[in-house]
């Protein structure tokens, strides 16, 4: 375990090979079967539901009327997450090239919307766990093979791979301090 200010991280996140090969897993942690969506923080609810309308036009029909019906968040108030389709797609879910992709994301990408995904999608692999304080944990899954080859031959670990989410969630002086305790680490 690594302490970062009043995070503890996986040490496994500066150590292990990780950097996601979309056209070789296909987009998989968007289409996992089983279990739950993405877990959501309360305040992402209503991010997302200024988003909706600039995502609807990339989901299927399905999904359209589920969101249509505000049936897109599952759980409970106090452990919300978006809902999956047939146990397996996400909500917002579509396939462009035969790539899972996420219709939130793409809103975003095309400047319509200002909220990118939830942080818990956009730290995949990585999974925020609270025992108190959070807890960073590194939690692939077998579909993401494609991704510890990539990383492996690009030499980028999975603290790397998610720079952009691990400061979106924590800030840069927090991902500085953990790119430098990785650096300590090397030497």
């Amino acid at each position: 375990m690594i302490l970062i200010d009043s995070i503890l991280m996986d040490e496994a996140i500066i150590h292990d090979h990780f950097a996601c090969n979309v056209h070789a897993c296909k987009g998989a942690c968007c289409t996992l079967k089983g279990g739950e969506g993405a877990p959501l923080k309360h305040e992402e609810i209503s991010m997302i539901q200024s988003a909706i309308p600039f995502a609807m036009q990339y989901v299927s029909e399905q999904s359209r009327v589920i969101i249509a019906n505000q049936q897109w968040i599952g759980g409970t108030e106090l452990d919300p997450f978006v809902q999956c389709i047939d146990d397996a797609d996400c909500v917002f879910v579509f396939k462009e090239d035969g790539i899972a992709k996420c219709a939130l994301e793409k809103a975003y990408h095309e400047g319509k919307t200002t909220f990118r995904k939830p942080i818990s999608c956009h730290l995949f692999p990585i999974r925020v766990r609270n025992f108190g304080g959070d807890y960073l944990s590194y939690q692939p899954f077998e579909e993401c093979t494609p991704a510890f080859d990539h990383g492996k031959h690009n030499n980028i670990v999975v603290l790397d791979a998610v720079k952009d989410a691990l400061i979106r969630a924590f800030g840069e002086q927090w991902y500085d301090q953990a790119k430098e305790m990785k650096t300590q680490e090397e030497q």
